[in-house]
């Protein structure tokens, strides 16, 4: 077995990176949103990056929720790189981020259809909080949008 290590840069995510990052439509969308968020500085949108600057993860802060809090999300690598550590990468940088606002937790959600996060999170410290519903928008195959509707694990970690 061969074994390549590559160098990894942490950026601000930027409008011009959205159409590389394979995301559906109705995401692509919410992203851009979220970026004129971050533009005020209610959210840091991050960007994890190989030498040649291509994003293969990103994830959010958004700072004006919970209360004396942060919530992190839309945490997401490269299926192929997933379980490379990319991840714990992406969200120590996010959890820099909050402490350097003197915000004292960090918030994430998981949806409870898909279980495989909660361990990474949990690995890093965060421990269940409580439970909320949650809904978004999913592209169909047939190219139309619906709302997905779940039930979400909330998990919190003291910074």
């Amino acid at each position: 077995m061969y074994e390549v290590v590559v160098p990894l840069t942490i950026r601000e995510l930027v409008p011009e990176d959205l159409p590389a990052l394979g995301e559906p439509p109705s995401k692509v969308v919410a992203m851009r949103k979220e970026l004129e968020r971050a533009e005020r500085g209610e959210i840091v949108y991050l960007a994890v990056c190989t030498p040649s600057g291509r994003p293969v993860g990103f994830g959010a802060v958004d700072f004006m929720k919970p209360a004396g809090g942060a919530t992190v999300y839309q945490l997401t690598v490269i299926e192929p790189l997933q379980s490379c550590g990319i991840g714990t990468v992406l969200i120590q940088a996010l959890e820099e981020r909050i402490r350097a606002r003197g915000i004292l937790f960090a918030e994430l959600g998981v949806d409870d259809a898909s279980t495989r996060p909660q361990r990474l999170y949990e690995r890093l410290g965060y421990v269940v909080s409580g439970s909320e519903t949650g809904a978004w928008d999913v592209d169909t195959p047939d190219g139309s949008v619906t709302r997905y509707e779940t039930t979400i694990t909330l998990l919190r970690k003291q910074l």
